[in-house]
């Protein structure tokens, strides 16, 4: 037998089903307006704007923490005088090397010891072939340039 509490519950629930479907209803006759995701990569790796790499490298340089422990780089200014003036002392050098063989009177051939490093050059008539040699190794570098020859 149904008691009057057991009606009432049963229309209150058939009401909240029919309240949820209109408003299912409601919601689904609304027009929605979206538009396409574009996904657009920062890493120029990744096909992102190339003038991120900058910024990107700059980046992870600045997280790095890293450090070569065989590194024996030190910021003092005597080590950074050093370093500047072995840099000057070899572009000088490597000057007058360049000058011995291309110059106004070029040398056929020629050897040049500098800083534990012997340096042999040899001209032939298509190149100049030089040999960087380390003298504590052995350790042997060969450099061939060619001649470019003009024809008249």
């Amino acid at each position: 037998m149904l008691h009057p509490g057991d009606l009432r519950g049963c229309v209150i629930r058939k009401f909240s089903m029919f309240a949820a479907l209109a408003a299912g209803g409601a919601l689904a006759s609304v027009p929605v307006h979206a538009q396409d995701l574009v996904h657009e990569p920062i890493s120029p790796t990744f096909g992102g704007n190339p003038f991120n790499s900058n910024h990107i490298l700059g980046t992870a340089n600045a997280q790095n923490d890293y450090r070569d422990p065989r590194s024996t780089s030190s910021s003092s200014q005597a080590d950074i005088f050093a370093r500047q003036l072995q840099s000057r002392l070899l572009s000088s050098l490597s000057s007058q090397i360049v000058d011995a063989i291309f110059g106004e009177n070029p040398q056929e051939s020629g050897t040049i010891s500098f800083g534990g490093q012997t340096i042999t050059f040899f001209r032939s008539l298509d190149s100049v072939t030089l040999t960087i040699t380390n003298d504590d190794t052995g350790e042997e570098t060969r450099i061939v340039v060619p001649l470019f020859v003009e024809v008249n």
